[in-house]
């Protein structure tokens, strides 16, 4: 004979009708979750010290970090000597990172200096970049708008200006290091451009507001 199985608890709970149910849940009804937990808020106090120290601690890193320099935390290293003079900074290399900034002239002009047909003129053997200075440094000052003729092709686009006051805002001496850059890069064989120069040309044309024009330039020695 087979022993009788046993009842599935699952039946009987489908038989339950919507009016057991919500009967034997009526006694929990109104109660808050977790009431015998005892569960409080962080206190005010604390979450103000907590906030002070993170603020604390990013101001002494963006004071005493060094940038994170590896100088700063090499523990064989020894100080610089009072009056040392400074080291100078090749041109052409600090020229090298600022056009490959992002957004500067890299984007436009490309790695290889060749630009975009159509679109941005080429650098390379370009008569704008290894001639005249006085054009060059004005370009890259206040900008340049309107058709100009590069290497033999027309283009009419517009470029901004990187000098003071300008998007970019750059110093002199950065745009002396990026033209000096782009005039001994690609093969092209031109002069480097002093910082200097970039200021006197900056302080001659400190009333200039607005993009350069090829037709002005063309007047410039």
């Amino acid at each position: 004979m087979s022993t009788p199985s046993q009842p599935d608890p699952r039946a009987d709970q489908a038989s339950v009708s919507d009016e057991k149910l919500l009967a034997a849940h009526e006694p929990i009804l109104g109660q808050q979750p977790d009431e015998k937990g005892k569960y409080r808020l962080l206190p005010l106090a604390l979450l103000f010290i907590f906030s002070g120290m993170i603020f604390f601690g990013g101001t002494y890193l963006g004071r005493f970090s060094g940038w994170f320099d590896a100088r700063v935390f090499n523990e064989y290293g020894t100080p610089p000597k009072a009056g040392a003079a400074a080291v100078p900074v090749d041109p052409v290399v600090a020229g090298k990172k600022l056009y490959a900034i992002p957004g500067a002239c890299i984007t436009c002009h490309q790695p290889n200096g060749a630009g975009l047909p159509g679109a941005f003129p080429t650098l390379v053997k370009s008569e704008w970049v290894t001639g005249s200075d006085e054009r060059l440094v004005r370009i890259v000052l206040h900008g340049l708008t309107g058709p100009i003729k590069v290497a033999g092709v027309d283009f009419n686009s517009a470029m901004p200006g990187f000098g003071p006051g300008g998007g970019f805002n750059w110093s002199d001496d950065k745009i002396a290091a990026v033209l000096t850059y782009i005039r001994q890069e690609w093969g092209n064989q031109s002069g480097a451009i002093s910082t200097d120069r970039v200021a006197a040309i900056r302080t001659k044309e400190a009333a200039r507001k607005t993009p350069w024009t090829a037709a002005e330039l063309e007047k410039l020695p």
